[in-house]
């Protein structure tokens, strides 16, 4: 299995930081966020890695290199401006390959995900070794999380292991997601394209699975969050 790494954001809410650094880079507890996400890929046995970038990416490159000093193999996919999420995907389309992937947001800081679970969460057959028509089996899992702060209200139920757009308790999503690549290949590569709506439509189709993470989850969007992660500290 593949990962894709987003990290081509401006950071807008991290600033100042963000003028002269990539937000991705920032550390947390004496490690860039980053570099947090490809250890635990590496970990996981996952070591072929995209990295989408816009913003300061000759940054993200030089500290990075191929991956080798993580013991991963990384591409890049650079943008000359940030295309979205959905729109990083197209755009890096041919680096992905034909099968399920996954794709994290760089700025979320998450140190004991185990990426070992999401290998075999798309199925193409059922619990008897039928096959899955096409129109019935999961385009997506995606993982989500108690509310932050940041997004109280949430954005999707969970039935089971099925999601739903709406429903008594709506969960975040956690920025942690497994695609099938043909779900992009309606969006013209390098144009821009955001995710929410593309996982809505397929989410009212039935065909979006997914599950509660309830570990440590943080999406680091301001300085105060930084600093508090960091106890204080500077990095």
């Amino acid at each position: 299995m593949k990962a894709m790494i987003f990290a081509a954001g401006r950071g807008e809410r991290m600033r100042p930081l963000t003028d002269t650094i990539p937000k991705p880079l920032l550390k947390v507890r004496g490690r860039p966020l980053i570099v947090w996400h490809i250890l635990n890929l590496v970990r996981a046995g996952i070591t072929d890695i995209v990295i989408n970038h816009a913003h300061l990416g000759h940054m993200i490159e030089e500290a990075l290199g191929d991956g080798s000093q993580f013991g991963a193999k990384i591409q890049y996919s650079r943008e000359a401006e940030a295309l979205e999420t959905a729109g990083g995907i197209a755009y890096a389309r041919d680096l992905l390959g034909d099968e399920p992937f996954l794709a994290i947001s760089g700025d979320i800081y998450c140190p004991y995900f185990d990426f070992e679970q999401v290998k075999d969460v798309l199925h193409d057959k059922d619990m008897w070794g039928n096959p899955y028509p096409k129109d019935k089996r999961d385009v997506a899992w995606l993982y989500l999380t108690p509310n932050p702060w940041h997004n109280t209200k949430g954005d999707f139920a969970l039935n089971m292991y099925t999601l739903a757009n709406t429903g008594d308790t709506l969960w975040n999503f956690g920025n942690i997601g497994v695609y099938r690549p043909e779900m992009f290949d309606g969006i013209e590569p390098g144009t821009k394209a955001s995710l929410g709506k593309l996982l809505r439509h397929y989410v009212e189709l039935g065909q979006v699975g997914g599950e509660l993470y309830e570990g440590e989850w943080v999406n680091v969007g301001t300085v105060q969050q930084l600093d508090d992660l960091n106890g204080g500290k500077p990095q």
